[in-house]
């Protein structure tokens, strides 16, 4: 009986074990396919998004780097820069301090100078006068009659220097008791240099003024020309290119 109700073919089979058709089985294998394709596409999309974005990344750090590096540059250029200014700010700090020991030295020395040369030491004591030892005083001032020998002689710029050496300058004659004064202390034929040159068609003293009193001398000024005092004779323009013995004025001291 059993057999025969195998064989039967009337005989339905449960619900469970029948088998599923072709339609219901293809709607869940295209949503996976459809899920797999939407997985890809994104994974394609962002990885593109990424891929510009770490070439932008690259390219502004590469920037960056050099930027650092020119920055570094720099800094390396201006802390060369600092250290020689630093190099040179020390060494001009020490110009000047071995300058002004050097001042220093010189005005003692100067001093000492003026010490002896104005107050002369005598058994042991100091007597002080307005004018050195080797000038002469007229009223307020000092002169220095300088007798040179022929082959000592100067030119009138020459002669200039000599006296600016000594702290003063070529005579300046003021006045006529002035000019009589001088003119007692020189002596010979030669002529003495006197602070008096032609200037722009002027005769010129080295002070800066003109020649007050034209009948001192009657020659016209001419450029390169400059005035001697001969003893008891008109004052005389001749070349100041000539050697000549001259004449060194500066103010008298007041003790």
């Amino acid at each position: 009986m059993n057999r025969k109700a195998q064989r039967n073919p009337n005989i339905s089979l449960p619900e469970d074990r029948k088998f599923p058709s072709s339609s219901q089985s293809f709607l869940p294998l295209a949503a996976c396919w459809l899920i797999l394709l939407v997985i890809i596409t994104l994974r394609i999309y962002f990885t593109s998004i990424t891929s510009e974005n770490n070439t932008k990344l690259t390219l502004e750090n590469q920037q960056l780097t050099v930027q650092m590096n020119n920055l570094t540059q720099a800094s390396d250029v201006s802390e060369n820069k600092i250290t020689n200014l630093e190099g040179e700010r020390k060494n001009l700090a020490e110009q000047v301090q071995t300058m002004e020991a050097k001042q220093v030295e010189f005005n003692v020395s100067r001093a000492q100078w003026s010490i002896d040369a104005y107050c002369p030491k005598k058994n042991n004591a100091r007597t002080c006068n307005q004018c050195e030892r080797g000038w002469v005083k007229i009223t307020s001032s000092c002169y220095a009659i300088h007798d040179a020998k022929p082959n000592k002689r100067r030119s009138w710029e020459g002669a200039r220097e000599d006296c600016r050496g000594k702290g003063s300058d070529l005579v300046v004659v003021g006045d006529n008791p002035e000019k009589t004064s001088v003119n007692k202390e020189i002596w010979g034929t030669s002529g003495f240099w006197i602070g008096l040159k032609a200037e722009n068609g002027k005769w010129k003293w080295v002070d800066g003024s003109d020649l007050a009193d034209n009948s001192w001398i009657t020659q016209e000024p001419q450029d390169g020309r400059c005035v001697i005092l001969v003893k008891n004779k008109e004052w005389k323009s001749v070349s100041c290119d000539e050697k000549r013995q001259w004449i060194c004025e500066k103010a008298a001291l007041s003790v």
